[in-house]
């Protein structure tokens, strides 16, 4: 697949719906603003948020900011938006960051909480990383949290649980990747590319992380503008194909100098 221009891979994060008119509800957004303000550890996605951000109006300015969801404080019901030059400003920026790490040969974890629609895109990039010098991070053996098992598959960490691979916001399956880590002797990653919970606890753990996140998960861009986290991609996270987001790795890795 060619590389997409810039102006190309706008018009499709919108015809595909991965950003522009995206499927989630505005009043799902802004229950899930609000149960984030209201202390939920749930949203918070492995990020220790303290009394920072107790306001979901300053919670809903900064995702109109970084994400593009409707500002208005009175619009309640309806379709809300991701706009798309945000999605691909995030995305060079992602890039920026993979482009260091192939000048540092640094170690990078892959991870997701989406194995029915990210893992392609985790490891579509973790391959070019390795192959351009990085060391992509194999996991301890063994490792258990949340009454499942960590498990890796095309080098991107999941969550299994009764033989199937789950759909997961907790931060306790990187929590348990990193303690297995350290127990063994074994470097930190430099880098965690990820999503959900997984990319926030390494965040908090104070290793750089980047991520994708969706306009109903709030805390990734609430940590990308402290300084937490590296950088919050916004994008529907589950589109109805998986293989809508090819054209928009291919952009990454263009963008990231890795084809």
């Amino acid at each position: 697949m060619p590389i997409p221009s810039r102006a190309a891979l706008v018009d499709h994060l919108v015809r595909t719906r991965i950003a522009g008119d995206v499927a989630t509800p505005r009043d799902n957004n802004l229950s899930h603003y609000r149960k984030l303000a209201n202390g939920d550890r749930h949203y918070w996605l492995g990020l220790e948020l303290g009394e920072r951000w107790t306001d979901e109006q300053d919670v809903l300015a900064v995702m109109a900011e970084r994400c593009g969801v409707v500002d208005d404080p009175e619009y309640r019901t309806g379709q809300d938006t991701i706009d798309p030059e945000l999605t691909v400003d995030a995305l060079e920026r992602m890039a920026a960051r993979l482009r260091k790490a192939v000048a540092g040969r640094e170690r990078v974890l892959f991870a997701t909480g989406h194995p029915g629609a990210l893992i392609d895109v985790h490891s579509r990039t973790a391959a070019a990383l390795r192959s351009a010098g990085c060391e992509v991070v194999r996991i301890p053996d063994g490792v258990l949290a949340d009454e499942g098992c960590v498990v890796q598959f095309a080098d991107v960490s999941l969550y299994e649980r009764g033989a199937s691979l789950w759909h997961t916001h907790s931060p306790a399956p990187m929590a348990a990747i990193l303690d297995a880590l350290e127990r063994e002797g074994r470097a930190l990653p430099d880098l965690v590319v990820a999503d959900h919970g997984w990319a926030g606890c390494a965040a908090q753990r104070g290793i750089d992380a980047v991520g994708y996140a969706d306009c109903n998960d709030p805390a990734l861009f609430l940590a990308e503008a402290e300084g937490t986290l590296q950088v919050a991609v916004p994008l529907d996270d589950h589109v109805v194909d998986p293989r809508f987001y090819e054209p928009m790795i291919e952009y990454l890795l263009g963008a990231a100098e890795l084809v």
